[in-house]
């Protein structure tokens, strides 16, 4: 199981990990956008969300930093900008994970399969702590 920081951006997260990249000599990775993502007839994805990053990460000094924009639209506040995110290959874990901290807290996205994890879910704890849960390595 691995935790790690998700920063959120409002458009300029392309930008943002190139800062960062720059500034701390990390290896690029793939950047993926929401218009990469799979086509969903009942849920078109509009222009100006196509060329957003839904998800890169770097390796910073033994440390995974994951980055992505906002989908257009939602509210945006600099310094509530980040979630706390927990990987795990066990997926009983990340159902316990998901039941527990969506106790006295509100559910973002249920936990469910998407095009980058067998099982995903953003949820904000009792304590307004962000976090997301995803399975994978």
């Amino acid at each position: 199981m691995s935790v790690s920081v998700y920063l959120n951006f409002d458009g300029n997260c392309k930008e943002a990990v190139e800062y960062y990249r720059s500034v701390f000599r990390a290896d690029p990775q793939q950047i993926m956008t929401f218009g990469e993502g799979p086509s969903d007839p009942a849920y078109p994805i509009p222009e100006e969300a196509k060329d957003r990053i839904v998800h890169t990460f770097l390796d910073i000094k033994g440390m995974r930093l994951m980055f992505s924009d906002i989908w257009p639209g939602m509210e945006f506040i600099v310094g509530n900008n980040m979630s706390m995110i927990v990987v795990d290959k066990d997926m009983d874990e990340i159902k316990r994970l998901y039941e527990e901290l969506k106790e006295g807290g509100k559910v973002e996205m249920e936990l469910q399969e998407t095009f980058w994890s067998k099982a995903y879910a953003s949820i904000v704890d009792r304590f307004g702590v962000c976090w997301q849960l995803s399975h994978g390595e």
